[in-house]
């Protein structure tokens, strides 16, 4: 049984590892995203 629960635990903490970069992912890109739109723009402008 506790080898179940080990396995359980370790499952859990990658599921929050996950959920945690995501996080920092969509805020990440949630503050640079208009930026990051600029750059493109200006490529294609410029082009």
């Amino acid at each position: 049984m506790k080898r179940f629960m080990k396995k359980g635990q370790g499952l859990v903490e990658y599921a929050l590892i996950l959920v945690l970069v995501a996080v920092v992912v969509i805020v990440i890109l949630s503050l640079l995203g208009p930026a990051i739109g600029n750059v493109f723009s200006n490529i294609i402008t410029n082009i």
